[in-house]
């Protein structure tokens, strides 16, 4: 009865099996493995913020640009404050508020975005404590420019004046008549009784979309497996009762017709 399993049909179906469910199973263990990877990257990430807070601040120049290695480590600078911006819906302990972010002139004649700390409630230029004057000496950690529309950093536009949706080079130099570091730093102490505003991990080392798309990814490849072998029985057991049915001969005449034109075929090629 299972002879037919040789015919060049079912040759050409039993390949396409033998080769897919190997395939799908290397692609889920794959996938599977880039999710592990990120999620230790988050860990690690995670660690390392707290390890970068212990270390010796070092000059700004040392540590541009901002990478994965660089991102959340203690940096200083020099200048003077200079343009004062707030940064809408900024959360903080499950409260909603906004970042007082503040450019520092350095020697350099660049500037470098420097968030101050962070207050509850709507921006309101009155709320925000105004900066120091004259040179001061900044410490915090040093972070990379947003990205608007990732991480939760708002994509909107038409904001009032006096206010930017993302800490971006890009952003900020419309702004300004002098130019940005593609950085940006938050103080370790909140500067005139604002809440500082912690350092974050750098991108793409969390467990964000991506990652979980990865683990996504990972069921879709296995179920796709287990319906490879799943349509292989189906049409195993549909061959056998096709059989069956022609050797009572009750098989409809319209599949009778198609399996008869099929069967000198197979011979043929058997």
């Amino acid at each position: 009865m299972y002879r037919f399993l040789l015919t060049p049909r079912w040759f050409g179906i039993n390949v396409f099996v033998l080769l897919a469910i190997p395939f799908c199973i290397f692609m889920g263990s794959w996938q599977l493995s880039r999710f592990e990877d990120r999620m230790t990257e988050s860990r690690d990430a995670e660690q390392q913020v707290s390890t970068d807070e212990r270390e010796a601040a070092r000059p700004l120049a040392e540590l541009l640009p901002v990478d994965k290695a660089t991102s959340g480590k203690q940096v200083t600078a020099t200048g003077r404050y200079d343009k004062q911006l707030l940064v809408p819906d900024r959360q903080l302990d499950d409260r909603e508020g906004f970042y007082v972010l503040t450019l520092l002139r350095t020697d350099s004649g660049k500037a470098l975005p420097v968030v101050r700390g962070w207050l509850p409630g709507t921006p309101d230029p009155a709320k925000a404590p105004a900066a120091p004057k004259g040179e001061v000496t900044v410490t915090g950690a040093l972070q990379a420019s947003e990205t608007p529309g990732d991480n939760g950093v708002s994509a909107q536009g038409g904001l009032p004046a006096g206010q930017t949706a993302a800490i971006s080079a890009a952003s900020l130099i419309n702004l300004v008549p002098y130019g940005v570091y593609d950085a940006w730093v938050t103080l370790n102490t909140g500067d005139s009784g604002m809440n500082a505003v912690p350092a974050t991990a750098p991108a793409d080392s969390g467990l964000d979309l991506k990652a979980f798309q990865n683990l996504g990814y990972t069921g879709e490849w296995f179920v796709f497996a287990g319906f490879v072998v799943f349509m292989w029985f189906r049409l195993l057991r549909r061959e056998v009762e096709f059989i069956r049915d022609a050797e009572l001969g009750i098989l409809p005449d319209d599949e009778q017709q198609e399996r008869d034109q099929e069967q000198p075929q197979e011979k043929a090629s058997a």
